[in-house]
């Protein structure tokens, strides 16, 4: 059996071999240097997938490839019919099939024409990313048109040459859990998620991920039963889908439905290739690129309550903090004044263009909007927003602690995310936590430094994960760590969900003898005669000097 260390290694090498080629061919930094390395990772997936599936169907005929492939009598149409694939694929799309014409002269125009029919197969049209205005993108694009032409034909051979059978085979990965794939996943697009495009795609760390996962899933009980889970501004799906492998399988399957909606086009990308490699191709028809503020992808659904707001048991979400969203800001407003979707109002535009609308705002309303009379979420949030004393920061909040929604707080350390300083929180909201407790957490201080590129940033250690999750889940109270609240004492604090206004202030008390208190204030008295003395010196210099300067 292949040594997963090893596999995962092969793996990044592949990642690393694509990056190259496409350095080589000019394509580094480009838009389309990320859809070529991830297209060409997900065709060798899902082939490694479609032939390990094509070996098990021949041992269980006792029947050899080869004989399987002529399909003289219909072995081959049984075995397509007999294995759902994740994604319909054929042979004559194989990566086995296609290097065997490798010396031709348009082989790249062969490697182009299988994506497309991969694209076009009628099984695979859930596949597709459907966007907010109802119109579908493939599965795959013709990646070689992104090559100069001269170069096309070279591009596609040295790609079969890096992705070939001879050099590893998926297969041993397909018996992995989910923390195998987040962490490929996370190499493969390490270099492409960074701030750009009309959102700030920030990738959130595995470890705020984990913890978030962790606690909405030990609120309550899980039953055995399907959740749907949402995250309105999804990313490349690390917390959505974090939130789907905590929840588990019930006896009918995955319990996790996922719904999620972003309005960049290749987070929508990463967020699909992240749903297929760790299985739940059945969330794909709901992932839907678009703007969440304007155009709420999962609204007036036909089954949900009169208003026609789509509502999810679970919501977890990592918003855009600082976005101008100028140009759609007015229509939003107009759109939904009829609506308490944003009861606490939308950020005006700025009158200075250096300074930024506050979008995560508009997130947290939709959120809470979006969420079902006893549903959790958990939102990333600037930790400024949990002291604000005015504006729509506390109308948010006094709307979550009046209404009894709130769980707790939990406060990180600096740098966090490697490509922003702001200081984040994350806000749990619990609809059913009517009469209960509320956490907050102060984890400021945990944490190690890390070099992170250009950057540096702050990375929790397993046992301080474990440190947070264990005492937030089990209400624990650790001095100047965390503290355990009710809604009356947030409302006397004015709706701070700051754990540091709630400690408790020590005063440490040491008593002394006779002996020890004229020790101390001998040596105050002596330390005081000793500064005021080399105050006089001071003073004494700086006249001297004075007297010195003349008038020319």
């Amino acid at each position: 059996m292949t040594d997963i260390f090893t596999l995962e290694n092969k793996i990044k090498d592949m990642i690393d071999d694509l990056k190259g080629l496409c350095q080589t061919n000019g394509l580094s930094n480009q838009a389309s240097e990320e859809v070529i390395i991830t297209s060409v990772f997900l065709y060798k997936f899902l082939n490694d997938k479609f032939m390990a599936n094509l070996k098990t169907f021949a041992e269980e005929i006792d029947m050899p490839i080869e004989d399987i492939l002529k399909n003289e009598n219909d072995e081959l149409d049984a075995f397509y019919d007999t294995y759902n694939q994740d994604v319909a694929f054929k042979y004559e799309d194989t990566i086995e099939a296609l290097i065997n014409r490798v010396g031709e002269d348009d082989f790249y125009k062969l490697f182009d024409d299988a994506l497309e029919r991969i694209s076009n197969y009628e099984e695979n049209e859930a596949f597709n990313i459907e966007t907010s205005d109802g119109t579908k993108k493939a599965l795959f694009t013709r990646i070689t048109e992104n090559v100069e032409s001269s170069k096309r034909n070279n591009f596609a051979k040295s790609v079969f040459g890096i992705i070939s059978q001879d050099k590893f085979d998926f297969s041993p990965a397909f018996r992995n859990n989910f923390d195998f794939y987040s962490t490929i996943f996370e190499y493969l697009i390490k270099d492409y998620n960074v701030a750009s495009g009309v959102y700030a795609e920030y990738f959130t760390p595995q470890a705020i991920s984990s913890i978030i996962a962790k606690i909405l899933v030990n609120m309550t009980p899980v039953e055995d039963k399907m959740y749907e889970v949402y995250d309105p501004s999804a990313g490349s799906g690390s917390l959505v889908l974090h939130l789907a492998n905590e929840l588990g399988e019930g006896s009918f399957g995955d319990r996790a439905i996922v719904y999620t909606q972003d309005i960049s086009s290749k987070s929508t990308r990463f967020l699909r290739l992240n749903l297929m490699l760790n299985g739940l191709t059945n969330s794909l028809d709901n992932i839907i690129e678009g703007d969440t503020l304007l155009t709420p992808a999962h609204y007036n659904t036909p089954h949900e309550p009169s208003s026609g707001v789509k509502q999810f048991d679970y919501i977890t979400s990592n918003p855009p903090f600082k976005m101008d969203f100028s140009a759609t800001r007015n229509e939003i407003e107009k759109t939904w004044q009829d609506t308490d979707r944003f009861f606490a109002g939308i950020p005006n535009v700025p009158n200075k263009k250096k300074e930024s609308m506050a979008i995560y705002l508009c997130f947290i309303q939709h959120i809470l909007w979006s969420l079902k009379e006893n549903g959790k979420a958990a939102i990333v949030v600037p930790t400024g927003f949990i002291t604000a004393q005015s504006g729509i920061e506390k109308k948010v909040r006094q709307k979550i602690v009046d209404n009894h929604w709130l769980k707790g707080v939990i406060s990180m350390p600096s740098n966090i995310f490697a490509n922003t300083g702001t200081n984040v929180s994350v806000l749990f909201i619990d609809k059913s936590n009517q009469d209960g407790k509320i956490t907050l957490i102060d984890a400021s201080k945990l944490g190690e430094k890390v070099k992170d590129g250009k950057n540096q940033r702050t990375v929790l250690t397993p046992v301080e994960v474990k440190k947070i999750e264990d005492t937030f889940i089990n209400q624990e109270v650790i001095d100047d760590f965390s503290v355990n609240v009710t809604y009356d004492e947030i409302k006397e604090k004015n709706y701070s969900l700051s754990a540091g206004q709630y400690f408790e202030i020590k005063i440490e008390y040491v008593e002394l003898t006779q002996e020890e208190f004229n020790e101390k204030m001998a040596t105050y008295t002596a330390n005081l005669e000793k500064y005021f003395a080399n105050s006089n010196t001071i003073q004494n210099e700086i006249i001297n000097e004075l007297k010195k300067v003349k008038y020319e």
